[in-house]
């Protein structure tokens, strides 16, 4: 007969090889630096195009604060972008 001790650390053994919570590693260290990668990537290219708009608004003569003017929306979304991507806020709607 086995003790209540010993299949709880069985079921706990399983359910971390299955994916699901570890309690050894709570935070999920891989899978959060992997998220981040990712979101990166995903936002990089979306960053450098608002940041070459502003350049070209400067390379046309216009007023520097026009070209400030478009620089925090471009920066909210990208952080947004950021922070949906690295939280997998849409992983479980597709």
């Amino acid at each position: 007969m086995r003790s209540s001790a010993t299949t709880s650390d069985e079921e706990t053994a399983e359910a971390a090889f299955d994916g699901e919570f570890d309690p050894d590693n709570p935070l999920g260290d891989d899978e959060k630096e992997k998220n981040r990668k990712r979101a990166v990537l995903a936002v990089l290219p979306f960053l450098s195009i608002g940041l070459l708009c502003v350049l070209l608004l400067f390379g046309w003569g216009l007023e520097p604060l026009w070209a400030f003017a478009i620089l925090p929306p471009i920066f909210f979304c990208c952080i947004l972008a950021y922070i949906v991507f690295s939280t997998d806020f849409l992983e479980d709607r597709t």
